[in-house]
């Protein structure tokens, strides 16, 4: 399985690192290897399209800080399978692979 996150957060990166060490990090919601992503993890602080990422066909998981309920309620709105607040996100990261 594929995961994919969307991130710029460099610690956002390594603490997935640490729990799925086959996680692609990418910077940008163009980028190639989400479209082959089993999963994509979307950080909602990019502010990125969620729609636009979830066009691309894999199920997407977004997360974002607790205090921004109606993001995460937004997130699935636009059609995320999921949305996260960050902690909850870290602790169930190598559940994502069941």
């Amino acid at each position: 399985m594929t995961i994919a996150v969307l991130t710029r957060d460099l610690m956002d990166g390594s603490r997935f690192r640490a729990a799925l060490p086959d996680v692609v990090i990418v910077r940008s919601a163009s980028a190639a290897e989400l479209a082959d992503a089993d999963l994509i993890l979307l950080d909602l602080s990019l502010r990125a399209d969620t729609a636009t990422v979830v066009a691309l066909g894999p199920p997407v998981i977004a997360y974002g800080a607790h205090v921004e309920a109606d993001a995460l309620d937004a997130a699935i709105a636009a059609g995320c399978v999921d949305a996260l607040p960050r902690s909850k996100v870290f602790r169930r990261a190598s559940e994502l692979l069941d």
